[in-house]
């Protein structure tokens, strides 16, 4: 699947499938993180679904800038409380 490469395989790109690279790439996280850290890091590459721009137009429909903020200021303190 690869070129040796001083005891690591080296994949070249050209002749790997997208299912290959997605293994391989699996694996690299799993041995340089471990297996908790390769799922934290996964976590954060989640796909999204749908518009985000038009669902972003919807939900901010009529609303100020001032007005935004001010709900974000708001949140926050009641986290903090």
């Amino acid at each position: 699947m690869g070129e040796a490469n001083g005891g690591e395989t080296k994949m070249t790109s050209s002749k790997t499938t997208p299912a290959q690279i997605r293994e391989r790439g699996i694996e690299a996280l799993a041995k340089t993180l471990g297996p908790v850290g390769m799922a934290r890091f996964l976590q954060q590459f989640e796909m999204g679904r749908g518009d985000y721009t038009r669902g972003r137009e919807e939900w901010l429909k009529g609303l100020t800038v001032d007005q935004v903020v001010g709900e974000i200021k708001r949140r926050r303190a009641d986290r903090d409380l």
